[in-house]
């Protein structure tokens, strides 16, 4: 497998063409919203499957950019193949189908070996998005990926796929051969604090109730002066989710926005009633030793390679608020991890896709650092 990788600021920016079979594209809203961007990409990349998504800051390398476009060309060596798929999603009540679209697409063809999940990243139920497309799948098939962001606007994101550019989408990227390979990681790096509180009402996405009282009453209380900043402020302080004898499950779930008139949270991912919700706060620190957990999870679950390796980070504008200045850190932190040949790029996004604890599972996450290693061999 070899691996090139570009930046570059200006929609109108020159694309070198290159010989590829993959490339994944991660940018600005500004220059996906560029009319001429996917005909440009596909006059760079003939013949080769080109899918990505707009974000809340790209990553190139170990450097986090920001307004700018991230382009990574794969060229498989030894037998890899790569499709895309991709699904509308209307609105949040299509998000299940789409996900079923996509795996029943995916499977049509043999020799499945992983997948990367690109969808939009407002409107959508990345829960029951995921669930569809897990319904279809095989067992035991790795899917990562996330949704896209807009640099922390939440208004309007975008998706890249066969079709070109759309904010209402999801695309799929089928990997396909025996010789390739995903490694996959994913570690929030967030510590708990405050009492345990059981959902007592939830609707999808939408936390009504914990321990019977309005959820936007508890979550208020418990933030003190960051209240008034809501719903902002809830990227700062999101939940753990519990179950009931109150251990963690490996999900943490981010507000999005809040319900005034139903007194709810709108959360970043489903939750169910009858478990429980804790807070979380974080460190710099903190954070930056949870993405190296991640690399070195997903660096453990790949052998050796032939040719590069292509290191996908997917991280949530969530840490990227906390870290602020330091973000670099984080990235840095997983590159340590990747070894020799290995290119990294991604996104900070407003869902990561990745795996539970038993590193099979597939999951929405959010406020994780996620690392799809992608070798050949």
């Amino acid at each position: 497998m070899r691996v090139w990788q570009a930046a570059f600021a200006s929609p109108a920016a020159e694309l070198a063409p290159q010989p590829a079979d993959l490339a994944l594209v991660f940018g600005s809203v500004d220059v996906f919203d560029s009319p001429d961007l996917a005909a440009r990409l596909a006059s760079a990349f003939p013949g080769a499957v080109i899918a990505g998504c707009s974000t809340a800051g790209e990553i190139a390398g170990d450097a986090v950019l920001d307004g700018s476009c991230t382009v990574t060309a794969i060229r498989f060596e030894r037998g890899g193949d790569a499709v895309a798929v991709e699904a509308d999603i209307a609105s949040t009540d299509d998000s299940q189908r789409a996900g079923e679209a996509l795996g029943e697409a995916l499977v049509a063809r043999a020799g499945l070996s992983g997948v990367l999940l690109f969808a939009r990243g407002v409107g959508v139920n990345g829960s029951a998005l995921i669930d569809g497309l897990s319904s279809r799948l095989p067992a035991g098939i790795p899917v990562s990926g996330g949704l896209a962001g807009d640099g922390g606007a939440f208004v309007r994101t975008m998706v890249l796929g066969p079709s070109g550019v759309s904010d209402s989408r999801a695309v799929a990227v089928g990997l396909y051969g025996g010789s390739l390979h995903l490694g996959l990681g994913s570690v929030g790096g967030w510590e708990p604090f405050g009492p345990a509180r059981k959902v007592t009402k939830a609707v999808g996405n939408l936390l009504l109730q914990l321990d019977g009282e309005p959820a936007l009453n508890v979550y208020r209380r418990y933030l003190g002066d960051y209240a008034r900043d809501l719903p902002a402020s809830g990227l700062l302080f999101p939940f753990e989710l519990l179950n009931g004898n109150h251990d963690s499950v490996g999900l943490i779930r981010t507000i999005l926005g809040i319900d005034e008139a139903a007194g709810g949270l709108i959360l970043a991912g489903t939750v169910e009633e009858g478990f429980y919700l804790r807070l979380m706060h974080a460190s710099t620190d903190g954070l930056v030793d949870g993405a190296e957990q991640a690399g070195a999870i997903a660096a453990a679950g790949v052998g050796e390679a032939a040719g590069d390796r292509l290191a996908l980070l997917v991280s949530c504008v969530g840490r990227k608020l906390v870290m602020g200045d330091r973000v670099e850190e984080e990235v840095q932190a997983v590159a340590d991890r990747m070894g020799p040949g290995a290119v990294l790029a991604g996104f900070y996004s407003y869902g990561e896709i990745g795996p539970m604890r038993d590193l099979v599972d597939c999951r929405l996450h959010n406020q994780t650092m996620t690392v799809a290693l992608l070798t050949e061999r």
